[in-house]
């Protein structure tokens, strides 16, 4: 009988918990943010560093709860699972981006490869409480508590990226492809991953517009993912839609403050054999404060982000709050006579 009710909590976390398998998904939302579409100033290659921490929590679905662990407890067991999950996670990505001198379709076009390092610590308490009937009526009360603790340190998936950018004055375009190698550190029965165990293709394009002049900057960036199936698991997370978001202005030539936030929604159902619960889609929503700082380094220029997110509105999804600590370096722009405008990045 206890190894049922372990039973029973050891699938929360990959299915009633969150949507997308694990509640973990390809997009980190807030992945772009202001300037995201504002062409380079220069070819050549640039490094970008970040570190994003994110702390979250969530509650099981009691009813999808049930319905997946049918079939995990005994027939006669009529039982409520609640649980919790919470989760902190602290990730370094790098990537290294080189835009080419040559303009393809009239536009700017460069190629990244972005690689993960971090520590994931994810902990579930459950408890499943109930009655057991015997046959002629009688009742036996039922109840169990686990707790399972799990905590990891690995590399992640790689992510390759192209994207085409154009500008027209104030008005700034771009497209880009990207998706996940699952080359991470991943295992189908562990709590706490950094990879994704499966193959992804992400794609969109976005906007920016920014007034040298007056500082004015806004940028919102709308992509989509297709997830393909785990084969570990034979589960097939739905597609996911992101819109990313900014606003900021340049008190100077160097500061820049404003707002960020971002909208996650899964719009397609979750499929494939390994899933027990169904069309089960998540949705969050975040948002935040931004400051940033554009400074010379040598002949290259540096440029620092700090933005925070505080989630809400979410569903099927752990919410949280994240932080995002960004630093660009990148060539240095030719400066023409009669132009001021600094290198700005994402």
């Amino acid at each position: 009988m206890g190894a049922a009710a372990i039973a029973a909590l050891l699938v929360l976390p990959n299915d009633a918990a969150r949507a997308d398998e694990g509640g973990v998904s390809f997009w980190i939302p807030g992945f772009f943010g202001s300037l995201a579409a504002v062409p380079a100033q220069a070819p050549g290659w640039s490094m970008t560093s970040i570190y994003y921490h994110t702390s979250v929590s969530a509650g099981a679905d009691v009813a999808r709860a049930r319905e997946i662990t049918l079939g995990r407890i005994p027939a006669n067991l009529t039982a409520t699972v609640n649980a919790n999950v919470k989760a902190n996670v602290d990730l370094g990505l790098v990537a290294g981006t080189y835009t080419f001198a040559t303009p393809v379709l009239g536009g700017q076009a460069s190629a990244s490869l972005l690689g993960v390092y971090g520590s994931n610590s994810t902990s579930l308490a459950g408890s499943l409480t109930g009655a057991l009937t015997f046959p002629g009526g009688a009742t036996v009360p039922f109840s169990r508590f686990d707790t399972i603790d799990s905590s990891l340190t690995a590399f992640g998936d790689l992510l390759p990226m192209f994207q085409m950018k154009w500008n027209a004055g104030v008005n700034n375009y771009m497209t880009y492809i990207t998706g996940d190698i699952p080359v991470g550190a991943y295992q189908s029965d562990r709590l706490a991953n950094l990879g994704l165990g499966h193959w992804v293709i992400d794609a969109g394009g976005g906007y920016t517009y920014f007034d040298p002049k007056t500082g004015h900057e806004a940028t919102a960036v709308l992509g989509f993912s297709y997830n393909f199936k785990n084969p570990a698991t034979q589960y097939q997370s739905g597609v996911d839609m992101h819109l990313d978001w900014g606003a900021s202005q340049f008190l100077t030539k160097q500061w820049q403050v404003g707002l960020v936030g971002y909208l996650y929604q899964q719009i397609g159902c979750d499929s494939g054999s390994g899933d027990r619960v169904g069309c089960f889609q998540s949705r969050v929503v975040g948002v935040g404060p931004q400051v940033g700082y554009i400074f010379p380094v040598g002949d290259m220029q540096g440029y620092l982000n700090l933005k925070a997110y505080g989630e809400f509105a979410n569903q099927n999804r752990p919410a949280g709050w994240n932080v995002w600590l960004t630093f660009n370096l990148s060539p240095a722009a030719p400066t023409p006579p009669t132009s001021t405008r600094p290198r700005f990045t994402k």
